[in-house]
């Protein structure tokens, strides 16, 4: 009877350990998560605020390019200069906007009906709208993240999506779209582009120019703006025509 009572107390004391340890495991891991959020948000911020006003010289993108590059065996390039948005013509955000996203101006980083389109599409087993993502998410993600799909990705893509909105505003959100986004094999942005396709610097693009830049946005690495397949064409035309019916951005 008396070894009985010594066993259940032992357990009972071994229980009572085993939580103390669980809470405090629980405890130190919350303290590392409010520490980590606070570091994350404050550092998000920062990043956020200094690229309100600074240049951004190379996105992850960039970089994870010029690795495959290496790795791959293939030609080193990695084409890039930034240009304020005065000094680029005004033909190419027009063109980016009728392409990639009509509602630029007026939603605050999300196109809710794009987004029920792509959700209704993928229910019904049909390919993949274009259009969900805005020119505010695909600059968030070139800026701040990584190439990718997983729900982590999109989640702090939203946040930085959020930010953006609120401390850069329209035209600095354009602007830096215009400067950073993949426009072709190891070409970033609008000056660089219109080098390499046109010879020329970006304050001097034609609206077919413009059209025909923004239509290989899809895919810059698989087409080309300066011998555009017939697919291409055909979106340069409907970029164009959709061109013709706007004026220009007023951000």
């Amino acid at each position: 009877m008396v070894k009985s009572r010594n066993l259940t107390r032992s357990a009972r004391r071994a229980r009572r350990a085993r939580s103390a340890r669980s809470l405090k495991i629980t405890k130190s891991a919350s303290r590392f998560l409010v520490k980590f959020g606070t570091f994350f948000f404050g550092l998000s911020l920062f990043s956020v605020l200094l690229f309100r006003f600074v240049p951004i010289p190379v996105t992850p993108l960039m970089l994870i390019r010029f690795v495959e590059q290496l790795a791959e065996g293939k030609e080193l390039r990695l084409q890039h200069h930034w240009v304020p948005i005065e000094a680029i013509s005004k033909n190419l955000p027009l063109a980016v906007f009728c392409s990639e996203d009509q509602n630029f101006t007026n939603h605050f980083g999300f196109d809710f009906k794009a987004i029920e389109r792509s959700v209704a599409a993928s229910q019904n087993g049909t390919k993949r709208l274009r259009g969900a993502s805005t020119i505010s998410q695909q600059t968030a993600k070139n800026v701040f993240l990584w190439p990718g799909r997983s729900w982590v990705r999109k989640g702090f893509e939203v946040y930085f999506t959020v930010l953006i909105e609120i401390v850069w505003g329209k035209e600095r959100i354009m602007e830096v779209y215009l400067n950073s986004i993949e426009m072709g094999k190891g070409v970033y942005g609008a000056e660089a582009a219109s080098h390499y396709y046109f010879k020329k610097t970006a304050k001097d693009l034609s609206r077919a120019q413009a059209a025909a830049i923004a239509a290989v946005l899809p895919n810059p690495r698989e087409y080309s703006a300066n011998h555009p397949t017939p697919y291409i064409k055909s979106r340069i035309n409907w970029i164009e025509r959709q061109m013709r019916h706007r004026r220009p951005l007023s951000l």
